[in-house]
C-alpha cells in the first residue's frame, strides 16, 4: 500500500500541483506587477506591442516582454504573433476602469501588510498567535489606521470584494417587511447602497470606524441616496446603534475571535427590535473539505496570521449565536456570489 501511495505522489499531475503551489506567491507578485505599472490600461483595447507597454509605463523593452508573457501564460493577456498582446476577459478585471475590477483587491492582497505575516505561518499554526502583531508591532487594523494610503487601499479593496454580493443580496431576501437596516462593519457602503436602490422603502445606516467610512459618504452620494442613508462612526466592540429593525453583518465576524464575535453579536442583540433580524453574510465551510475550492481555507488561514479571526462552519455560526442569545434560522447559499452564504439570525 506504502509503495502504491509513493507511485502516486511522484506522478507527473502530483508534481506538476506542488510545483505549481510552490510558484503560488510569485504568481500573485505578476499580478501585483501588473496592477502597479498600469499593464491592463496601457494595452487597452489592443492588441499591442510590448514595445509600446514598455514606453507607456516607462520600462526597458525586454523586461516589459517577459512580463507579459508571464501574464499571458497565467491566462490575463494573449500573445497573438510574437510581442503582441492583448486583454483576456480575465485579465481586465486587473484595470482600474473595468466594473468588476479587481486591482485595489489584487494591490491590497499582494501588499507587505499581508503577506509579510505568512512567512511565519508555521509559528501560528504551532503556538496560535498573530503573526502580523509580532512582525509589525501591533495589530492589523491599529496598522492601517496609522498609514492612510494603505487604509484607503484596504477599504477600496473591500469594496470590489462587496460588488459581487451586493449584485445578489438585494433580491436574494425578503427587505421590503423591514423599514431600516444598519450595515454594521459597512466600509465604503457598496452593499447597503445596493440594498437601498432595489428596495425603495428602506432607510438605511453604514456603521464603522471613522477610518472605515471614509469613501462611504461618496459611494452614498454617487447612488443618490444621501437622503435616505446617514454614516455613523462607532465601535461594534462598544455598541451598535439603535432604531434598525435589521442589522446586517458582512465579513465581520471572521475578522475575529468567537470571544470578540459574540461581543459584536451581543451588541446586536441588544438593540434588535422584537421581529428584528440579523443578517450575516460569510462563507460558510462545510463540516468535511469537499470540492468547495482552496479560496475559503487559504482565507481561513489569512485570518489566522494577520487578524487572529476565522472561517466558521454553521455549527461554530450557530455556537457563537447562541452564546450572544441569537439563534439561526435559516443559511442560504448565494450561489452567483459564491462562497457566501446568508445566515439569517432572530433572537433566542
Amino acid at each position: 500500500m506504502m509503495n502504491t501511495e509513493v507511485r502516486a505522489a511522484q506522478t507527473p499531475a502530483g508534481r506538476e500541483l506542488v510545483v505549481r503551489l510552490a510558484f503560488g506567491s510569485m504568481a500573485a507578485h505578476t499580478l501585483r506587477a501588473a496592477v502597479r505599472l498600469d499593464v491592463v490600461e496601457l494595452i487597452g483595447d489592443g492588441p499591442r506591442t510590448a514595445a509600446e507597454v514598455a514606453a507607456g509605463a516607462g520600462t526597458a523593452h525586454q523586461p516589459m516582454t517577459r512580463l507579459l508573457r508571464a501574464l499571458s501564460a497565467l491566462g490575463l493577456l494573449a500573445e497573438h504573433t510574437p510581442d503582441t498582446f492583448s486583454v483576456t476577459p480575465a485579465g481586465a478585471l486587473l484595470g482600474t476602469g473595468h466594473p468588476a475590477s479587481l486591482a485595489s483587491f489584487v494591490r491590497m492582497f499582494t501588499d507587505p501588510a499581508i503577506v509579510r505575516a505568512w512567512e511565519h505561518l508555521d509559528s501560528s499554526v504551532r503556538t496560535g498567535e498573530i503573526a502580523f502583531d509580532s512582525v509589525f508591532g501591533t495589530d492589523f487594523f491599529s496598522h492601517l489606521a496609522r498609514h492612510p494610503a494603505l487604509s484607503t487601499d484596504f477599504n477600496a479593496a473591500m469594496s470590489q470584494v462587496a460588488s459581487e454580493t451586493a449584485a445578489v443580496l438585494p433580491r436574494a431576501y425578503d427587505f421590503s417587511r423591514f423599514a431600516s437596516v444598519t450595515d454594521v462593519g459597512g466600509g465604503s457602503g457598496t452593499l447597503l447602497a445596493a440594498v437601498l436602490e432595489t428596495h425603495p422603502g428602506l432607510a438605511g445606516v453604514v456603521f464603522d470606524t471613522a477610518d472605515g467610512i471614509a469613501q462611504a459618504a461618496e459611494t452614498l452620494a454617487r447612488h443618490g441616496l444621501e437622503g435616505r442613508c446617514s454614516l455613523m462612526a462607532g465601535d461594534f466592540f462598544q455598541s451598535v446603534p439603535r432604531g434598525s429593525d435589521v442589522y446586517l453583518l458582512k465579513s465581520v465576524l471572521h475578522d475575529w475571535t468567537d470571544a470578540q464575535a459574540v461581543t459584536i453579536l451581543r451588541h446586536c442583540r441588544e438593540v434588535l427590535p422584537p421581529g428584528g433580524v440579523v443578517l450575516i453574510v460569510e462563507p460558510v465551510l462545510p463540516e468535511v473539505v469537499g470540492a468547495e475550492g482552496e479560496g475559503t481555507y487559504l482565507s481561513d488561514l489569512n485570518m489566522m496570521v494577520n487578524v487572529g479571526g476565522r472561517e466558521r462552519t454553521r455549527a461554530d455560526f450557530e455556537e457563537v449565536c447562541r452564546r450572544a442569545a441569537l439563534r439561526v434560522t435559516s443559511v442560504t447559499p448565494l450561489a452567483e456570489a459564491a462562497p457566501y452564504f446568508l445566515i439569517e439570525v432572530m433572537a433566542g
